[in-house]
């Protein structure tokens, strides 16, 4: 158990010009450099996975995929150790894009942590609300710190239909650190009690 924690920075916006991927790149860029060697740090693009509507005919917590995208998606997640959700919020809510991608899959979120850090014209505090209970159903530990980015305060965006540019506010890299702390403990213990089973 000493190797070293595996974390997916999950970009949870697969709609065409969003700002969803400089958020996931700022976010893994100072997770990498926060958590050095204690973790390997990498960037999952639903839009690249590129996963149909839920397709698979069995519920997914009793397993049995039976779909290639799904076996690919589940073999993926199973990989990782903590995940942070990078999400906008769309209507008081998570992307459906993002609701998609978990419930795709149990077994593989299941007793692993998650944090979060959202955007939108609130903070992006709403979708994760609801991101929060959805991973619950699927067994995933959510660490109480999150990163709220404002819409017109965190980005420089001089026309609506363009993604603009990620501009941060300096306070949000504490929060994004202490985020992070409390992802590595849980990801640390969950991972003892996986390998416990």
């Amino acid at each position: 158990m000493t190797s070293p924690l595996r974390i997916a920075v999950v970009s949870g916006s697969t709609r065409p010009g969003r700002r969803a991927t400089q958020v996931a790149e700022w976010t893994r860029a100072r997770a990498a450099a926060f958590l050095g060697d204690r973790a390997e740090v990498r960037v999952l693009d639903l839009a690249e996975i590129d996963l149909p509507f839920l397709d698979e005919p069995l519920p997914a917590a009793l397993g049995g995929y039976r779909n290639d995208h799904t076996q690919r998606w589940a073999e993926l997640i199973d990989g990782f150790d903590g995940f942070v959700f990078v999400t906008p919020e769309y209507n008081h809510s998570m992307p459906a894009a993002l609701k998609n991608a978990i419930d795709f899959l149990f077994s593989e979120w299941a007793d692993k942590a998650a944090g979060f850090v959202s955007y939108g014209t609130n903070g992006g505090t709403r979708a994760v609300e609801h991101l929060r209970l959805t991973l619950a159903e699927v067994k995933v530990a959510c660490v109480r710190s999150q990163v709220a980015l404002g819409l017109f305060t965190d980005f420089a965006i001089p026309d609506m239909a363009e993604p603009g540019t990620f501009t941060p506010a300096e306070h949000h890299e504490g929060i994004l650190t202490r985020m992070l702390g409390e992802l590595v403990d849980w990801s640390t213990a969950l991972r003892t009690l996986r390998a416990s089973r």
